[in-house]
């Protein structure tokens, strides 16, 4: 009887120790083991971590922890995708120059061969505005910072301004961003069309066609495109610009400019080229056209207008894309730093279980001892 009363009380003691397995006990095997058993701890009992137990808080902390980290992978990702996209729509500028710098030379030489005669085109006749149709610019998609709601902004300032002084307007929108706000609010819409990612011809064409085609019919007497001009990674404008009617001079002494997505020291930046009007062709005196140059012109002016429409629709998606870009660089940031909190917070938890698990150990001691 005293052999297993020590027994027991050495048992007792040693789950009071300093090592990590704190508050475990050790029971004596019968008939196998001895006392000799007891009193020496195996390597395995000594190597043996405490399992800490923590309270919901802690636990909470940590998944929140992993919520941030997947978030703030998925915002690296999407600012990723949207880059490569600047890239794309890049190309897409740089594919469309040699068409407008072609266009723009012909049309300026076919004006010089037309010099002091009466030109007389529908396209660039001004006329009394009583009535003007806004095109009005926005994305398909959100998550790109304030770019949908600049628009959206201008767009109603500029129906505003017009309606103030007596004009008329009506609306063309692309984008659905636009199109579920101004049908909300019950403006006067007279066409729709989706925006996308990656304009291309047709897309421009058939937004051409529309607003030719209430300009030619006396429908409207001005068609103004709103869309979002881009100057870099962090900068776009919204702009203003008055389609139909225009001069010859819009044409012939029209600067252009390309930009190219670069990466320096693994940073994004934007690098602009201005590129100078381009020298009308020259047509010899006795060159004989088979239609009257006037007529040539004519039909060169719709695919003008359909090439600055669609130049309009790739720098507004550059622009979103860059918003997203820097919209989602923004959350990636916030992600890191929300993380480190939630880390710290989550240490401070776990130390205060750690310190709470010590007292009752030693508490519990005390009160054998």
């Amino acid at each position: 009887m005293r052999f297993l009363c020590l027994a027991t009380a050495l048992a007792t003691a040693c789950a009071f120790t300093s090592q990590p397995a704190a508050f475990t006990s050790i029971s004596p095997s019968v008939g196998g083991r001895g006392f000799d058993d007891v009193a020496a701890p195996t390597t395995a009992h000594r190597n043996r971590k405490a399992t800490i137990v923590m309270s919901g808080k802690a636990n909470a902390i940590r998944d929140r922890i992993a919520t941030v980290k997947n978030t703030r992978k998925i915002t690296m990702a999407m600012k990723l995708v949207a880059a490569a996209k600047v890239r794309r729509a890049q190309d897409a500028v740089l594919a469309t120059r040699p068409f407008s710098e072609t266009l723009q030379s012909v049309f300026g030489g076919l004006i010089q061969r037309l010099d002091g005669e009466a030109v007389d085109l529908p396209l660039l006749t001004q006329r009394e505005v009583s009535k003007v149709t806004l095109a009005v610019v926005t994305g398909d998609r959100g998550l790109c910072g304030g770019y949908n709601s600049y628009m959206i902004k201008k767009g109603e300032a500029r129906y505003k301004e017009l309606k103030s002084q007596g004009v008329e307007v009506d609306l063309v929108l692309i984008g659905k961003k636009g199109i579920s706000y101004f049908k909300r609010r019950q403006y006067p819409i007279r066409k729709t069309f989706e925006c996308g990612q990656n304009p291309d011809a047709k897309q421009a064409l058939a937004i051409s066609e529309e607003l030719l085609n209430t300009f030619l019919s006396g429908e409207s007497d001005a068609i103004e495109l709103l869309y979002t001009k881009f100057l870099s990674l962090i900068a776009s404008t919204p702009s203003v610009r008055t389609l139909v009617p225009f001069s010859a001079s819009d044409i012939t002494q029209n600067h252009d400019e390309v930009f190219q997505l670069t990466s320096e020291s693994g940073d994004f930046s934007v690098e602009r080229t201005e590129l100078d009007a381009v020298e009308p062709q020259e047509f010899p005196n006795d060159m004989i056209f088979e239609q009257d140059p006037i007529q040539i012109v004519n039909s060169i002016l719709p695919l003008y207008v359909n090439g600055q429409v669609l130049r309009m629709l790739q720098e507004s998606v550059a622009s979103e894309l860059a918003a997203r870009m820097q919209s989602m660089q923004s959350a990636s940031d916030n992600a890191g730093e929300l993380a480190k909190k939630l880390n710290l917070e989550y240490n401070r938890a776990r130390q205060a279980a750690v310190t709470q698990e010590i007292l009752e150990i030693v508490s519990g001691a005390d009160a054998l001892g």
